[in-house]
């Protein structure tokens, strides 16, 4: 779990630990997105943060170069994680994270392309049903080659029985 600003007592205990004595564990790089992207990782195993079932302290120091401008930036981000240092290796552990950010991404397209956090449904089975519609209408889209989802929503709207020919139904 990355520490984030609603969690200030265990960010301030995750940034104080002593990061420039530990070694560096793991460095990825990715280029995607308009940028070139290094992730080092450094990872150390605790007993007394505040966060419950956390064995495993974790700094992600991220440096961004954009492919454009030129112009770098670095953000360093502090996460626990619940797994002991047998059960995830660094190497692990900046997979899972990445990994993790593939699922963000997924909500923030359900959020933005279909509202889901406005959504008055807050009972029984409907929110869970209606997950899974936008996923596989997501799923269905990204399988058909439509990268950007608004758009490919706009057009099978228009004519019914495309979203069927999507499908491979009609």
């Amino acid at each position: 779990m990355i520490a984030k600003g609603n969690q200030k007592k265990l960010r301030k205990q995750l940034k104080s630990l002593p990061w420039n004595q530990i070694p560096l564990q793991d460095r990825t790089r990715s280029t995607g997105h308009g940028r070139h992207e290094i992730r080092r990782l450094k990872a150390c195993t605790v007993s007394n943060l505040l966060f419950p079932g956390a064995h495993q302290a974790i700094q992600i120091v991220r440096r961004r170069v954009s492919r454009k401008t030129g112009k770098a930036s670095f953000k360093t981000v502090h996460a626990v994680a619940s797994l002991i240092a047998e059960q995830a290796a660094p190497p692990r552990l900046a997979a899972l994270i990445r990994r993790h950010r593939t699922i963000k991404a997924l909500h923030h397209v359900r959020d933005v392309t279909f509202a889901e956090d406005d959504s008055q449904l807050r009972t029984g089975n409907a929110p869970r049903t209606m997950a899974t519609y936008r996923n596989l209408a997501i799923g269905a889209l990204r399988l058909a080659g439509i990268r950007h989802i608004a758009s490919g929503l706009r057009r099978p709207a228009r004519d019914q029985t495309r979203p069927l020919t999507l499908l491979g139904l009609c």
